[in-house]
């Protein structure tokens, strides 16, 4: 392993939101990729493309972050990397076999229109897997919320609802969906690290990942901090 994936897998891995949530994602895209298109819109330095090169994608990362992509490319998997809006994607309609999305839909100005534009580059029958802020508990510490959008510019937050309604408005049927950070607890812990410790707190915080995961066992599969959805095109 190069150092530039040492440090990616580092940044990327080993992380309290990023190892459950990026492996369900997938998980849900599949072991065998082999000659599949996989685009991951707003990928950054394409860590998670790379991991779906690695079943045999052929894969895709676009982002506007250049210096992200710079890093990208010393991957020894890097997919192909593409300085590109989310909103105006540089890819022909129907020419991409699966499309993922990790945490990316609430930064952007336009979200709809986002979902539109990955919508309109899935084959028919192509799968989208993706994940939003949800942070459904917000409202119990304003102040900590209000960090938390400030520091990552969230524009909105999301629900498996409020996808699946706007996704079935392109054309996708929501095939499933989970939530990570599920109880009260465990919200305020990412809202916390979030607005308190930033990038390097998540980091940090990973040992806490098998506690995160007992605890969403045990709540009901319908609010939390991060929404997972998997859907499909008709």
């Amino acid at each position: 392993m190069l150092l530039p994936d040492v440090v990616a897998f580092a940044g990327h891995q080993i992380h309290v939101c990023r190892y459950r949530e990026a492996g369900t994602l997938l998980r849900w895209l599949g072991r065998d990729l082999t000659g599949q298109v996989v685009l991951d819109v707003a990928g950054g330095d394409g860590y998670w493309a790379a991991q779906a090169r690695r079943r045999g994608a052929r894969a895709v990362s676009v982002d506007l972050a250049r210096n992200k992509m710079l890093r990208g490319r010393r991957l020894s998997h890097a997919p192909a990397l593409i300085e590109g809006d989310a909103l105006r994607l540089p890819m022909l309609d129907g020419t991409v076999d699966k499309v993922m999305s990790i945490c990316a839909i609430e930064h952007f100005d336009d979200g709809p229109a986002a979902l539109r534009e990955m919508a309109r580059v899935l084959k028919p029958g192509g799968e989208l897997v993706m994940s939003a802020d949800c942070l459904s508990r917000r409202a119990d510490w304003p102040e900590l919320f209000e960090a938390h959008r400030r520091r990552y510019h969230v524009q909105r937050t999301y629900t498996h609802e409020t996808l699946g309604a706007l996704l079935a408005e392109c054309g996708l049927d929501v095939a499933e969906h989970s939530y990570q950070f599920r109880g009260r607890a465990a919200e305020r812990t990412y809202l916390g690290l979030s607005a308190r410790g930033g990038r390097v707190g998540f980091n940090a915080a990973a040992p806490l990942i098998p506690l995160v995961s007992l605890s969403d066992s045990r709540e009901p599969n319908t609010r939390g901090s991060i929404v997972l959805l998997r859907a499909r095109k008709r």
